[in-house]
């Protein structure tokens, strides 16, 4: 059976660990190096928008696929570490 708030928690898990790269090592050099401060602006929001989108989708996830409640605290953790993401992208595999 195919848990559809996990797999869309998935999908978000890894457009957001995606957008945290980007706003790192994209967009935070373009500012810093070559003074260009509207990419940190534009990745920051987008950056910012997901993030809550992953939060807000953890909450029917963790509903729906019955995880012990450690899995959300490391998923928040991997979420704030650079590529911390990719590394959870397998353990929410399993619950889809």
């Amino acid at each position: 059976m195919i848990n559809k708030n996990v797999q869309r928690f998935g999908i978000i898990n890894t457009v957001e660990g995606y957008s945290y790269l980007v706003l790192l090592f994209i967009a935070m050099p373009l500012k810093y190096l070559l003074g260009v401060a509207i990419a940190v602006k534009i990745a920051g929001m987008l950056h910012g928008v997901l993030f809550i989108a992953l939060i807000a989708l953890m909450i029917p996830a963790y509903i729906e696929a019955k995880w012990q409640f450690k899995y959300n605290i490391l998923f928040f953790i991997a979420s704030l570490i650079p590529f911390g993401t990719f590394f959870t992208r397998a353990k929410i595999k399993t619950y889809e």
